[in-house]
C-alpha cells in the first residue's frame, strides 16, 4: 500500500507540482488549501506525512502543527517563505520534523519526504541495525563506535547523548545549550559549534563516509545514524 502524503498549501501551482512529483515517486497525495481543513484532515484521518505551509488562510501552519501535535505524532515537514531564524525555531518548538524553504526544488522535497519517512517508519529491527554502531555508556562517560573508543570530553559526550537520543530531530543551538550544558553557564553558542566540529572529526575516524551530524542552515543540528545496510 502506498504511503499517503497530505499537502496543506494555498498556492495551487506549488501544490500541483508537489503532487505530480510525489505521485511519480510512488506516494498517494491529498491537497487542501487552508489551515482549518488541514487540521481537520490531520486529526480525523492522519496521513503518513504532511507537507504544511506556514502562511495559510484561516489558521497559520504553526497553529495547525501545535494543535495536531496534541493528538498525533505523524511526521510533518514545514514549508515556509520566511527565512528568519526565529520562524524556524518556532516551528521546531511546535514539533516540526524538518523544513523546506521556498523557493525549493521538487526533487529536494521528495528526497526530504523519503528521508523523514525512512527514519519514522523504521521497524524495530531496522532501527536497531541503524543505531547499533554507536554505544554511549553514561556511567563511565564513554562512547564507542564500532567498538572503537571516541575519547570524548564530558561536554562532547553530553552533546552527543542529547543528539543521539532523538535521531533526525533538529535542535537549535539554544536548545542544545539548555539540554546539554544546563550546568555550564559559561558555554556559548559558538562553543556548541566547536564541540559539534570535534564530534564530527572523532566520529569520522570510525565512519569516514557518513555524516553523523547534519547542519541545518540557520537552525542547528540533527543526528543522522546510517540507514540499515549502509
Amino acid at each position: 500500500m502506498s504511503l499517503r502524503i497530505l499537502i496543506v498549501e494555498d498556492e495551487p501551482d506549488i501544490a500541483s507540482v508537489l503532487q505530480d512529483y510525489l505521485r511519480v515517486a510512488g506516494y498517494e497525495t491529498e491537497h487542501v488549501s487552508d489551515g482549518p481543513t488541514g487540521l481537520d484532515r490531520l486529526l480525523k484521518d492522519p496521513p503518513d506525512l504532511t507537507l504544511l505551509d506556514i502562511m495559510l488562510p484561516g489558521m497559520d501552519g504553526l497553529a495547525v502543527l501545535r494543535e495536531a501535535r496534541a493528538h498525533t505524532h505523524r511526521p510533518v515537514i514545514l514549508i515556509t517563505a520566511r527565512i528568519e531564524e526565529v520562524d524556524r525555531l518556532l516551528g521546531l518548538d511546535a514539533g516540526a520534523d524538518d523544513y523546506i524553504c521556498k523557493p525549493f526544488s521538487p526533487r529536494e522535497v521528495v528526497a526530504r519526504v523519503r528521508a523523514v519517512l525512512r527514519r519514522t517508519q523504521a521497524g524495530p529491527d531496522e532501527a536497531a541495525a541503524a543505531g547499533r554502531a554507536l554505544v554511549l555508556d553514561e556511567a563511565r562517560w564513554q562512547a564507542t563506535l564500532d567498538g572503537a573508543a571516541l575519547s570524548l570530553t564530558r561536554r562532547e559526550f553530553h552533546l552527543l547523548q542529547v543528539l543521539a537520543r532523538s535521531p533526525g530531530r533538529i535542535f537549535s543551538r539554544a536548545q542544545l545549550l539548555d539540554l546539554a550544558y544546563d550546568d555550564d553557564a559559561d558555554v556559548t553558542e559558538r562553543a556548541v559549534d566547536s564541540h559539534v566540529k570535534n564530534l564530527r572529526r572523532k566520529l569520522a575516524v570510525a565512519a569516514p563516509a557518513h555524516e553523523w551530524i547534519r547542519s541545518v542552515y540557520g537552525v542547528g543540528f540533527a543526528f543522522e545514524p546510517p540507514s540499515a545496510g549502509a
